[in-house]
């Protein structure tokens, strides 16, 4: 009998990666090699440059031999089947013109990210690198340019919407399959970012995230997209992922280094190795709730308990109790078991408040009337509340509404949250908190308290 175990090996599509290095880990090579491995890919590389950078700037920059360059690119390509591959930092136009000729073989997907300047505003190519992008692009499945980058391939700035649209079609006029317009350095509240294909143009626009932490941002973003082409996606489909996991990779970045910080290139990996531990926490935290029975507290609607992972963007990621929490005759039980995406109006609720305050994680939606308004003011908690009546007729969504009412970022988040309800709406307080154990607490303190209002 044998110890030895059998191997498992797993397959993972190979993304290869041309690009420079970045000392300070956050975009470059290093960014697209946890990019890739963190969006289901296998990553290799071929290193264009060595950049001594970190979060504040680039110190120094040392091209390698073209000779280095090609035999990492043969190195990787006689041995790997690659499925996709993309382009950062290329630096001279040897090196454009040299990842050119080997494109011209490619019979795999190619996004260029024709990075020319950093985020720090130091430059990355040379004028006649530049210019030596034409046949590149005429190879490349799609072009990734930024707003300062298209103006430089195309001579039109993409101010608007209908800038990038003929950016986006000058690129294609240069041979390119498609072209993504990214609309993160053009100033206003929200981004616009422009896919152009042949057959259509398609817009996305979304919150701008206020933050100078993107660092590896068009690294990261090039990188998700090869990675996602190379399993087999469409290109409409790879690209509107990638920008969604872009958005979160800013908003949730590494505060590292002294200067802004660096994008999340893990970040939809961490938020869903936190799933399974957040429904455990919802569980729980609705197990001792039937324990305490916390039935005078719960609203003729149903009470729920959410949970969102550290992440979180969208009720998905927002664990709940599927059919609410409801009365029984002298307790309480949950109608189902704990899924993502059961709530819609308690996680809509956290998930504005935690624009305002990611730290918030947990929430539970109790009843509200005289009684238990009476015990609020015996607990000395902060309160807030919003009134449905004041809601603007062109508001996305009540609870979106609400919580941008009630929650400030330069200012200390309440305990509890009051609705008095309107015509139909039954009201409710809703109770937040950065753990669950917190906000588990502050329900059975407010049910405490609710009966020995009653019984003085």
């Amino acid at each position: 009998m044998t110890n030895t175990r059998r191997p498992a090996p797993t397959e993972k599509p190979v993304v290869l990666t041309i690009a420079g290095s970045d000392s300070g880990g956050g975009a470059g090579i290093q960014a697209d090699l946890k990019t890739i491995e963190a969006t289901g890919g296998f990553g290799t590389s071929a290193v264009t440059a060595v950049t001594a950078q970190n979060t504040t700037g680039v110190a120094s920059s040392h091209v390698l031999p073209i000779e280095e360059l090609e035999a990492q690119l043969d190195a990787v390509r006689s041995d790997f089947d690659v499925r996709a591959a993309k382009t950062g930092m290329l630096a001279t136009a040897e090196v454009v013109e040299t990842v050119a000729d080997y494109a011209a073989d490619f019979e795999f997907p190619l996004v260029v990210d024709p990075v020319m300047v950093a985020a720090t505003g130091d430059r990355l190519l040379t004028e006649a690198a530049e210019d030596a992008y034409a046949d590149l692009i005429a190879e490349a499945t799609l072009v990734t340019p930024n707003a300062d980058e298209a103006a430089v391939l195309t001579d039109v700035k993409p101010e608007d919407e209908a800038g990038a649209r003929l950016a986006g079609q000058r690129v294609l006029a240069m041979g390119a399959d498609a072209a993504l317009i990214k609309g993160g350095h053009v100033p206003g509240d929200e981004v616009l970012d422009v896919l152009v294909t042949p057959e259509t143009i398609q817009t996305a626009r979304h919150p701008r995230v206020d933050t100078d932490a993107t660092h590896g941002s068009g690294c990261t973003l090039s990188a998700a997209i090869a990675t996602r082409l190379a399993r087999g996606e469409s290109l409409v489909d790879a690209v509107g992922r990638s920008v969604d996991f872009m958005e979160r990779a800013v908003r949730y970045h590494h505060a590292v280094g002294r200067g802004p910080g660096a994008v999340h290139h893990l970040v939809d990996l961490r938020n869903d190795a936190a799933r399974d531990e957040t429904a455990e926490r919802v569980a729980d935290i609705v197990e001792w709730f039937v324990e305490e029975n916390v039935r005078p507290l719960v609203p003729e609607v149903g009470m729920n308990v959410v949970g969102a992972t550290p992440y979180a963007e969208a009720p998905e990621d927002a664990a709940a109790v599927e059919g609410r929490i409801t009365k029984t005759i002298d307790g309480i039980a949950p109608n189902r078991g704990v899924r993502f995406g059961a709530s819609s109006h308690v996680a809509r609720f956290l998930l504005g408040a935690r624009e305002s305050h990611p730290e918030f994680r947990f929430a539970v939606n109790c009843r509200f009337d005289e009684d238990v308004e009476a015990a609020l003011s015996s607990l000395g908690w902060s309160i807030a509340e919003y009134d449905r009546g004041e809601e603007p007729a062109d508001a996305d969504a009540t609870m979106d509404w609400a919580a941008r009412e009630v929650f400030a970022a330069d200012a200390d988040p309440p305990v509890a949250v009051v609705d008095r309800g309107a015509v139909g709406k039954e009201p409710v307080t809703k109770l937040l908190a950065g753990d669950g154990r917190t906000v588990a607490e502050r329900v059975v303190e407010l049910r405490n308290e609710l009966a020995n209002g009653r019984e003085k």
